[in-house]
């Protein structure tokens, strides 16, 4: 198969004719990535025969494919390399104070000019602006479209349309590199 048979109803700008009855509609049912969509009248999606209403939410878990528990764990290792980073920054610039201490005592002069490129060095900014905090997390959009399962012989159909226009296009690709019929008589 192609594609799975999970398709969300969502509403097109332009109405066009319904699969069933080919009345116009902007009601139009389509898989997650758009590879097939029909149009549907609302009245047919009611109808057991062509589409079933898939009513069960996913759970959490499976959709991110990590248990509460392991992304607790992540957070953690995360945040402890978080903090290990800032030690090393630290201890870093305790060691560089350390040697512009020793060099002011030496040359103040040579120094001061020394001093102010370190310390427009050292400046960072602890994150990037517009991004998230530690203490945030990211939003997880939920499903807004409802789901529905095509009936398999409807589905069938679809699937069959979507095999024959593949098909079609790749004997178009292959057309142009085979050879011709012979023009010449044959003796």
């Amino acid at each position: 198969m192609s594609f799975p048979n999970v398709y969300y109803k969502r509403t097109a700008a332009t109405a066009k004719a319904c699969y069933v009855c080919y009345k116009p509609t902007t009601t139009v049912l389509a898989t997650i990535e758009t590879t097939d969509f029909l149009y549907t009248c609302p009245t047919h999606l009611t109808d057991y025969g062509f589409a079933t209403r898939v009513t069960e939410p996913e759970p959490e878990a499976r959709k991110i494919g990590a248990t509460p528990e392991e992304i607790a764990k992540v957070k953690e290792e995360w945040e402890e390399r978080q903090r290990r980073k800032k030690e090393k920054a630290k201890e870093k610039a305790e060691k560089e104070k350390e040697k512009d201490d020793k060099a002011k005592s030496e040359d103040k002069d040579k120094d001061k000019d020394k001093d102010t490129k370190d310390k427009d060095t050292d400046e960072k900014p602890s994150s990037p602006p517009g991004s998230w905090s530690s203490g945030q997390s990211t939003p997880t959009p939920k499903p807004s479209h409802e789901r529905y399962i095509l009936h398999r012989d409807i589905f069938a159909l679809r699937v069959a349309e979507h095999r024959k226009r593949k098909h079609a296009a790749q004997a178009k690709e292959l057309a142009p590199r085979l050879p011709g019929a012979p023009s010449s008589v044959l003796p």
